[in-house]
């Protein structure tokens, strides 16, 4: 067990309500290899959370729910964020959308920490866990996209993918792309996985792996 990383927090964000499903199954196979590295790490479904969508924040009262105990007392405190999520018409699920969205409201100029989740938001880990029927590996692109994009706009960096394919639950452990261990990989890497993406004025060696 690596204790470096006990120190370091991840949650893991599960955008199904299957507890048995192949989201699911992704997910305790991020637990297990979190758990191998000693990372402190957490999982939730986010419907245990989520019974609504983003509203007005001008003119009406936010959902009755958890969300904010989610976001606030969970996912501001994480170093690092997996999100997994089954593929919905070549989109993440509406539970795991409606996270992102949801967020708005303590971010915005209207919320009286606004500035304090700003910071808290970024400079994360991140990483994305698919579930879907189709091998092809394009499936996916929509929700691979809007990760990066939320990576990118709040700071963070977007270290892993793990797209595997089943329809019954738990069918993805009979994937011959080995999903699952991926997916272990990825929990156990979340903090040590190498990271580069560069810009035309990025200092750089000519060498992307050093001895």
């Amino acid at each position: 067990m690596n204790s470096s990383h006990q120190s370091k927090r991840l949650i893991v964000l599960v955008g199904s309500p299957r507890r048995n499903g192949n989201s699911a199954t992704l997910a305790q196979a991020i637990m297990a290899g979190a758990a191998e590295a000693g990372t402190d790490a957490s999982l939730f479904f986010l419907d245990d959370y989520i019974n609504g969508f983003l509203v007005d924040e001008r003119h009406a009262t936010p959902p009755a729910d958890r969300y904010g105990e989610l976001f606030l007392e969970h996912f501001l405190p994480a170093d690092a964020a997996v999100f997994c999520t089954p593929l919905y018409w070549y989109g993440m699920s509406a539970q795991t959308k409606a996270f992102f969205d949801r967020s708005f409201s303590y971010y915005s100029s209207t919320y009286p920490d606004a500035e304090q989740v700003h910071q808290r938001m970024s400079g994360k880990r991140i990483g994305l866990a698919v579930a879907s029927e189709e091998t092809y590996p394009g499936a996916a692109m929509g929700i691979v996209h809007q990760i990066q994009e939320f990576s990118r706009y709040s700071h963070s960096e977007f270290v892993g993918l793990v797209h595997g394919a089943g329809n019954s639950r738990g069918e993805i452990s009979r994937d011959p792309r080995n999903p699952l261990q991926a997916a272990r990989e990825l929990g156990r890497e979340i903090f040590t996985r190498p990271y580069s993406d560069y810009r035309m004025d990025t200092p750089r060696s000519p060498q992307v792996w050093q001895n």
